[in-house]
């Protein structure tokens, strides 16, 4: 026994090693992308919960080795996660490709699957069944329940893996842990998003984006105000009821149907924005993150399959900002117009070709989502809501069965608030949310819509 960490359960470290690649690659240096330069070093963490395999040669050990052998393949491929983030002579980040491994932790936890507090991650996941990321790029603990069921946890740093690269990653590894041959080989090409010369962008970049230093004057963001994390259960109804409320064409100027993001974004920005008694004027901001790669792509068929297989990050984070009573006071659809407008508004080339451009102007002097750097007590509530709805679950089998729930766990350090909804592995329209934001703000969420916002539990996933 190598550790153990306290809590309603016990979590015992069994080992801890580090896993290189197969076939290890000459040492070298890969540089960031001006869109990959925007992340903070945040580490977001994904999470697959998988009942007992029903098939008895698919012991504890036998899984971890398959995982591990799998990894060691993927990471052939996916050779920068296997090295370390470390600065250049101008200060940037970039990430040396020298083999390292990635960490990887074996563990049991007293509990079984069915009696996880899924609800509260903070009490049974943070600090127990995800791993920490430290040296390396990224980090997997494996851990063995009870009842024989497992938990797969990694956590990646942010600044060389988004969302669509972080799926790309897992589909791989699940492809080597089935003796697959790879649907997907990751392309680390840089400069598929260098700057134009003369670069050139829109004065709307401005707002989504803002300079460090001009972030110390404005706001310390990483001010502690008692953040939460929680995670829900919403039924198909509820969302299509929320969609059909914005799509009231008495109210709706743009035109179109609102999508059931645009309406659930909505809906979160509204009740948000009740959340605050006494507005003095203060605003409510609501950003969605957009993915690029299909924008910068713009219909060239030779360029969208380049993008398909680019690793890093590619994304934007435009956002709206309203003052607090006039989004009390406005129906929702009124409010899915004003979320659609600013999403419409990042959803094409230019805008993405002006954020890579903004950011070489600013260079070295690193820069950040304005979303990130929000100052909520002082400026109104805020919250970033990143989809993953289009996250394959049923895909999820490394080879003993798909996941009796997939979920997310990121503390992201921001005073704004962090939202992923996924679909439930349910099948059945259901979303499963994971929200991360201020304790007084969720509570307030949690008493006003308790018919939408309903906790996750074992009943839900039947797994009692």
């Amino acid at each position: 026994m190598m550790g153990v960490i306290k809590g309603e359960f016990e979590v015992t470290i069994r080992k801890n090693e580090v896993v290189p690649p197969a076939m290890p690659m000459q040492e070298y240096r890969l540089l960031q992308s001006n869109l990959d330069l925007l992340l903070p070093p945040v580490n977001p963490s994904s999470i697959f919960f998988y009942k007992k395999p029903l098939d008895e040669k698919f012991t504890f050990d036998c899984m971890v080795g398959i995982l591990k052998t799998a990894l060691a393949q993927t990471l052939v491929h996916y050779y920068p996660l296997a090295g370390e983030m470390v600065q250049n002579e101008a200060g940037e980040p970039e990430v040396l490709c020298n083999n390292r491994g990635v960490d990887f932790i074996e563990a049991f936890a007293d509990v079984q699957l069915k009696d996880l507090n899924f609800h509260n991650p903070d009490e049974s996941i943070g600090g127990k069944l995800v791993p920490a990321r430290t040296r390396g790029m990224m980090a997997v603990q494996v851990t063995g329940l009870k009842c024989g069921g497992l938990v797969v946890a990694y956590t990646v740093d942010h600044r060389l893996t988004d969302a669509y690269s972080s799926q790309m990653l897992v589909l791989s590894w699940i492809e080597h842990a089935q003796a697959k041959p790879l649907s997907r080989i990751p392309s680390f090409q840089r400069s598929l998003l260098l700057p134009r010369h003369p670069g050139h962008y829109d004065s709307s970049i401005e707002k989504v984006y803002l300079p460090i230093s001009k972030l110390q004057l404005e706001a310390n963001y990483h001010d502690d105000q008692g953040d939460i994390s929680r995670v829900y259960y919403v039924e198909a109804k509820q969302i299509s009821e929320l969609q059909s409320l914005a799509n009231n064409p008495k109210n709706t100027g743009i035109g179109g149907k609102r999508t059931k993001l645009e309406s659930f974004s909505a809906y979160l920005w509204k009740i948000l924005a009740s959340s605050v008694d006494k507005s003095h004027e203060k605003i409510c901001r609501i950003g969605i993150i957009v993915d690029g790669r299909s924008r910068l792509a713009n219909g060239d068929e030779t360029k969208a399959e380049l993008m398909e297989a680019y690793y890093g990050n590619v994304l934007s984070i435009p956002f709206g900002e309203k003052k607090i009573e006039e989004l009390k006071k406005k129906p929702l659809s009124w409010i899915a117009d004003e979320v659609h407008d600013f999403i419409n508004g990042a959803t094409n080339k230019e805008h993405f070709l002006g954020v890579i451009d903004w950011v070489e102007a600013h260079r070295p002097e690193p820069a950040l989502a304005r979303m990130y750097a929000t100052r909520v007590t002082e400026e109104g509530p805020a919250v970033v809501i990143s989809s993953g709805l289009r996250f394959p679950v049923t895909e999820m089998d490394f080879a003993w069965g798909v996941p009796a729930i997939l979920s997310y766990y990121f503390p992201w350090g921001a005073q704004a608030g962090y939202v992923v909804p996924m679909p439930s592995p349910i099948g059945n329209g259901d979303w499963i949310v994971y929200i991360h934001m201020l304790k007084d703000q969720l509570h307030f969420i949690e008493s006003e819509a308790p018919h939408i916002f309903k906790p996750l539990t074992s009943t839900y996933l039947n797994l009692m």
